[in-house]
């Protein structure tokens, strides 16, 4: 079965909207988890727009004490700098069970793109062997559709993330067929080298059934925006338990 990790970010741009410490991000992810998410996932920016250091050792300590997975993300690339130490540090100060590795800078709103292996693989080698010393799994966000699989295989990856939010874009447009292919045939060349497969941006519950439907054997996704802009009407429980749902619903199709 595909597992959820929830992704708490917008919980911290509301805290931080007004200062103070509600609503509480150690508390809205002790709620997702309570309602059977299998892991909760941060996204620290070095602009500390959201999720701070503060909150990823807090997150931390939650995940370990509850046994469940955190998954932390982050542009190794960017430079520490004032109330951000830079991602690797983080990750070897909290030991993530999962570091995802997004190459996103700090004028983007979002994470809108992959790594470009012909530019990154060398830069990235040390980095992942730093990683993979400290006990994380090691995942590249990637875009559906790209070249290079074998050099995120040569430099260590455990796995990719396929950024799904041209999939959600073209689902929300009623044709999603040509982005769904090409997120399959990534995953199956994934699959082929021996990386396991993550997905995650936009996923919703309108669009995570037709996803998981086909692309094969997807190991976990990271879904956050859509999640808590749900739960504002719906509760974060019952939201996470309607992810679940769909999830399970898909295991089902998998086994039939």
């Amino acid at each position: 079965m595909t597992l959820l990790s929830v992704n708490v970010n917008k919980i911290a741009v509301l805290r931080n909207s007004r200062g103070g410490a509600e609503p509480d991000v150690v508390r809205a992810a002790e709620a997702c988890l309570a309602a059977g998410a299998h892991g909760i996932t941060v996204h620290p920016r070095p602009d500390q727009r959201h999720i701070r250091t503060g909150d990823v050792h807090a997150l931390s300590a939650l995940t370990r004490a509850r046994g469940v997975e955190l998954n932390l993300e982050g542009n190794p690339f960017a430079p520490a700098r004032e109330g951000y130490p830079g991602f690797l540090a983080l990750c070897e100060a909290v030991r993530p069970a999962q570091a995802t590795l997004v190459p996103d800078g700090d004028g983007q709103i979002t994470s809108d793109h992959g790594f470009d292996f012909s530019r990154d693989s060398e830069r990235l080698l040390p980095l992942m062997a730093g990683l993979k010393a400290m006990g994380c799994r090691v995942s590249l966000f990637v875009d559906a559709g790209c070249d290079g699989l074998e050099s995120a295989v040569r430099i260590g990856a455990d796995r990719i993330e396929i950024y799904t939010g041209p999939f959600a874009e073209a689902a929300a447009r009623g044709g999603a067929v040509d982005e769904l292919a090409r997120c399959a045939r990534t995953a199956r060349e994934a699959h082929a080298l021996g990386l396991g497969v993550n997905a995650g941006h936009d996923l919703s519950q309108d669009n995570l059934g037709g996803f998981l439907a086909g692309v094969p054997d997807v190991l976990e996704v990271s879904i956050g925006h859509a999640l808590i802009g749900e739960a504002l009407y719906a509760g974060l429980g019952p939201t996470v338990r309607r992810y679940l749902g769909i999830l399970d619903a898909s295991a089902g199709g998998d086994q039939d």
